[in-house]
């Protein structure tokens, strides 16, 4: 089995044609079809059918292109990290919950690098989208959080997912809104003062959304909740909606702008602990590259940078941190 075997099975599966992979590949059909043959008898197993729309995998196949493509990815790390020709672009990518801070950092790195030898990529996601990103090294880093109630749930799927999950930052949950929102000037906020307001979250699209949501206490019960798919959707809802969501109140006021606030949130009656903890996850036993620790390094800063800005002032509530 050839590295160019596993790459030529990649590409037919993903073209679902022989003629457009060779073309891709710019290989001869002939030469494509006879490297797959070997590889099919060297494995004992068939990968491919031809049908009249093109190929299709088979259920072995579609098993093989699994292991294929993580080894793929695997060569590709290899590559990238200890190839001496130096025009190859390195890549970096962070899979993210929809945190601006985790924004910020990922600009503050690229504009410290020549971008031009680089292919970066930031993609805010779901937190399974989070995670399997991580997994199938689409990404090098995910940041997520974990709370009491997720906690179980999420470093149970990161150990089947051969993932581990590294600490950055506990802090306590926010209400996050609109400056002109009724409740805005409020040094605090409990669930009796958010009732008739929608409750905002983002769309996780999974069986086990309670424990995947992005935002704490998300099994109490809300007499409105509106699902958004994306940041700018959630900030114009609301604008438009006096709508709010709970989070950690780290925000990044030149992202979202300076319409918004975020007040603590309080309690009493409240059982389940509000509190998150937010950090990132990485391969098992993988060490950071040299720009994911850049990354990294930008986000503890930044953080700091809001803890040094909070303590400052004491007498008022954390509403918006720049």
């Amino acid at each position: 089995m050839t590295i160019n075997q596993i790459r030529y099975v990649i590409y037919i599966a993903k073209c679902g044609s022989y003629n457009k992979a060779a073309e891709q590949l710019f290989v001869a059909q002939p030469s494509l079809t006879n490297a797959i043959q070997d590889l099919e008898k060297e494995l004992g197993i068939t990968i491919f059918i031809r049908g009249s729309h093109g190929v299709s995998l088979t259920p072995d196949g579609a098993e093989a292109l699994l292991h294929f493509r993580h080894l793929y990815d695997q060569y590709e790390d290899i590559v990238d990290k200890y190839c001496v020709n130096h025009d190859i672009r390195k890549k970096f990518g962070v899979s993210t919950l929809h945190y601006s801070f985790a924004v910020k950092a990922f600009v503050e790195l690229a504009e410290s690098l020549d971008t031009a030898k680089y292919d970066f990529a930031i993609r805010e996601s779901r937190t399974l989208d989070v995670i399997e990103d991580v997994r199938k090294k689409r990404s090098e880093i995910g940041i997520l959080y974990l709370n009491d109630f997720n906690r179980v749930f999420i470093k149970k799927l990161l150990r089947q997912k051969e993932l581990e999950f590294h600490h950055l930052k506990s802090c306590r949950a926010y209400v996050y809104l609109w400056k002109k929102h009724p409740l805005a000037d409020r040094t605090k906020i409990n669930f009796d003062d958010l009732k008739g307001y929608p409750c905002l979250s983002f769309e996780q699209g999974d069986e086990s959304s309670f424990y995947m949501a992005e935002e704490v206490l998300s099994t109490e019960d809300y007499d409105r909740v509106i699902k958004a798919c994306d940041r700018a959707t959630m900030l114009n809802l609301m604008k438009g909606l006096n709508g709010y969501t709970l989070c950690s109140g780290i925000i990044c006021e030149e992202l979202n702008g300076d319409d918004f606030v975020a007040v603590p949130f309080e309690d009493a009656r409240i059982q389940t602990d509000s509190s998150m903890e937010i950090g990132y996850i990485t391969g098992k036993h993988i060490s950071l590259s040299s720009i994911g620790q850049m990354y990294i390094d930008e986000i503890r800063k930044y953080l700091d940078d809001i803890e040094e800005q909070s303590s400052e002032d004491t007498t008022e509530p954390l509403k918006k941190i720049v």
